[in-house]
């Protein structure tokens, strides 16, 4: 790379020493010790001006001098179309993390309450739409690393909750993923702060809202499964000895009891084998 600059720099009689020293030192100037130096063949303060110090200046054009001729040119401007604003907004960084984040999350609720559509609709297109962005920058594999370990532990959290410590893991994995996502030094190429900030707070809100979820279900009765049965009044539908059907829960069951029962008696179900409930007489009236 240095000796391409130097040679560029020889071959357009500019100063070879300070393209060495801009590649390998990153050196930077201003307009007017750019001048100074030969680093450029002068100012302009605006498009016309540019015209009228181009005028009669000999440029070379492979090996043919060329006299540019720039009066009286007339200044045509083209006015990006959508697409090109659209692809200027979502390849700003920012823009691009947020609609993968946004993308992701939106994902994440569409699963976890399957048909609720909105979610996965609008999560799917800004995901895609950030993976376009993301395609356009310079990415570096490690933080996209840390951003896909994120979502696979706050989906973790989701499907087994840990009470907090995979959320707060993959959100931690998120925010430092998205802090080394670009790897350029670029100005204007850099997440900000605030944006950082607001994805780690909602990483942290969504990690916070699970584990209480998971929380509180540890103290709240079982409502789904065999074990939702316990404890549940029925009706004796029909009985004869020590066994019969009763009506529990808008069904009807065959049953067990060490006591003697008749239609009509209210019971109480204890416990479950199979398909063949235990009941025992119950204290509330039919």
């Amino acid at each position: 790379a240095v000796a391409y600059i130097r040679g560029l720099a020889e071959l357009r009689n500019r100063n070879a020493d300070w393209a060495e020293r801009a590649v390998r030192e990153a050196a930077s100037l201003s307009s007017a010790a750019a001048l100074r130096e030969k680093v450029i063949d002068f100012v302009a303060t605006d498009i016309n001006d540019l015209l009228a110090q181009a005028q009669g200046r000999v440029v070379r054009v492979g090996q043919t001098d060329v006299r540019l001729e720039t009066s009286g040119l007339i200044v045509q401007e083209f006015e990006p179309d959508w697409r090109t604003r659209l692809l200027s907004v979502i390849t700003d960084p920012n823009i691009a993390l947020i609609l993968m984040m946004v993308g992701i999350y939106g994902l994440i609720f569409e699963f976890l309450t399957p048909g609720t559509l909105v979610p996965g609709t609008i999560g799917g297109i800004c995901l895609l739409l950030g993976l376009y962005a993301l395609a356009l920058l310079p990415v570096s594999f490690a933080g996209l690393g840390l951003i896909i370990l994120g979502v696979g532990l706050t989906v973790a959290e989701a499907h087994s909750p840990s009470f907090g410590a995979l959320g707060v893991g993959g959100g931690i994995a998120l925010v430092l993923g998205a802090t080394i996502l670009f790897d350029t030094d670029i100005p204007g190429l850099k997440v900000s702060w605030s944006v950082l900030g607001a994805i780690a707070v909602a990483c942290l809100a969504l990690s916070l809202v699970i584990a209480r979820l998971a929380f509180i279900s540890r103290w709240h009765d079982v409502v789904t499964g065999g074990e939702q049965m316990i404890g549940i009044s029925g009706k004796v539908d029909s009985w004869t000895g020590i066994s019969g059907y009763v009506i529990a829960h808008g069904e009807r069951w065959k049953a067990v009891s060490t006591e003697p029962l008749a239609a009509g008696d209210r019971v109480k179900v204890t416990g479950r084998d199979g398909l063949t409930l235990e009941v025992v007489r119950s204290s509330q009236e039919a």
